[in-house]
């Protein structure tokens, strides 16, 4: 079809750290139908997380405009723009006080934007809690068939609309499928900021990895790190795999290295990690695909998630040459999509948001599941920490509720959130030391 006669859609998203933006954007492109241009708007919620130039610049995707806000801004915002669809790319009580604001600014519009949200990758933790904090928007996507099973459960099982779930894929995935070693055979521990959380075993699983790196010279052990020190991403990372390796003497062989996901599959042979979405990710390309069980199979790792998927192995076995075969039934219910449908799985969305946007007399208010009558013990503090009231209008003294931020405060703010990044990975730990003495 001619650019001239493909419709131009106009879709928003709201992330507060750099997975969520990945996720999201790329969801807002997977979505969209595809006889349409995209005008893709982004705004970056103001927080511990907010994703740097760096981090925006690996996620490698492109935002016609890209924007820093307050919760109360981004409201504002949203009362004037008009936008058809918006992605809500944020943690659960991000999501519902969005929604209430969102219901508030919206007040009496039929022609508002079809609001769509969902995770980031594999659902491990919080179900109940995640998902209704997430119902009220429109379509509440699930990344695999076992996701979509479940949060239709759990919305059902509550009484609440369990219509908005809708079964998708990850956003994420793809490139070439696996064809066979690479010269020199590449292994890649795809680290995680928060799994695991404390010092003695993610010095284990650097010594491991380096251990494997002597044990193998004529192959290359790639350490894949999700952020610089000093950045964060969606969890906090207050024990860095690049200062614990300062302390040893790694082989010439052994390699930190950032970067695209995707790019460093493109020269893996085997991955590595606890409980990574690039487990998924490296699935769906058919690379051999490993979850560690050397720290256990326990919720707190998220490595639970994986039993059933024969990728569970340990790091010994690992050193005598073992190869894990994945189960293709467990792996057809995670949205991998490996078996060559990815194409096809995000026409659900696509059909679910056309029918809403085409609807006579378009779309109803927001609705979410919790109110000030149905948890008036919960929600009112969800808001809160947003700067919103019970009925999702700015609390008095909200930041910049009433105005435009100038260049000064945008200064302070920056200086705000560096001192609290220090403060997470330099002075906490410093303080959690001392108070174990």
């Amino acid at each position: 079809m001619p650019a001239s006669a493909k419709k131009t859609r106009r879709v928003a998203v709201l992330a507060d750290s750099d997975t969520r933006w990945k996720w999201g954007a790329l969801t807002a492109n997977r979505i969209a139908p595809e006889d349409s241009d995209i005008r893709l708007d982004g705004y970056l919620l103001r927080g511990r997380a907010t994703p740097t130039a760096r981090q925006l610049q690996e996620v490698g995707v492109h935002a016609d405009s890209l924007n820093e806000v307050t919760a109360v801004e981004f409201l504002r915002t949203m009362a004037k723009e008009q936008y058809d669809v918006l992605v809500l790319a944020l943690v659960g009580g991000g999501v519902q006080a969005m929604l209430h604001g969102l219901k508030r600014v919206w007040e009496g519009r039929s022609d508002r934007p079809v609001v769509v949200t969902g995770y980031v990758g594999v659902v491990y933790e919080k179900l109940a809690d995640g998902l209704l904090l997430r119902h009220g928007a429109d379509l509440v996507l699930a990344n695999s068939r076992q996701d979509a099973e479940r949060f239709r459960a759990v919305y059902e099982g509550v009484g609440a609309d369990a219509s908005s779930v809708t079964e998708v894929a990850l956003p994420f995935l793809g490139g070439e499928p696996y064809t066979g070693e690479h010269d020199p055979y590449t292994v890649v521990f795809a680290a995680q900021p928060s799994v695991p959380d404390n010092r003695k075993d993610r010095t284990y699983l650097l010594n491991r990895l380096i251990q494997h790196a002597r044990k193998h010279p004529e192959r290359e052990v790639l350490l894949k790190l999700r952020s610089k020190p000093g950045e964060h991403t969606t969890h906090i990372e207050e024990l860095p795999y690049q200062k614990l390796v300062q302390r040893l003497e790694p082989p010439a062989n052994f390699k930190l290295v950032y970067g695209n996901m995707g790019e460093v599959l493109d020269r893996t042979d085997l991955m590595v990690t606890i409980s990574s979405t690039a487990a998924l990710e490296s699935l769906h390309r058919r690379i051999p695909t490993v979850v560690l069980t050397d720290l256990g199979v326990r919720e707190v790792l998220g490595n639970h998630h994986f039993v059933g998927s024969g990728c569970l192995a340990s790091w010994d076995q690992l050193d005598e040459g073992h190869r894990p075969t994945p189960d293709e039934e467990w792996v057809s219910r995670q949205g991998v999509c490996a078996d060559g449908t990815y194409g096809t799985a995000f026409d659900p969305a696509r059909e679910r948001i056309a029918k809403l946007l085409r609807q006579p007399g378009g779309l109803p208010a927001l609705t979410p599941y919790y109110t000030p009558a149905t948890a008036p013990g919960y929600l009112p503090g969800i808001l809160a920490r947003h700067h919103l009231g019970p009925d999702g209008s700015p609390l008095p003294g909200a930041p910049a509720h009433d105005r435009e931020p100038g260049p000064v405060r945008q200064i302070v703010r920056r200086a705000a959130r560096g001192a609290y990044r220090h403060g997470v990975q330099r002075v906490a730990p410093v303080i959690r030391r001392m108070g174990e003495l």
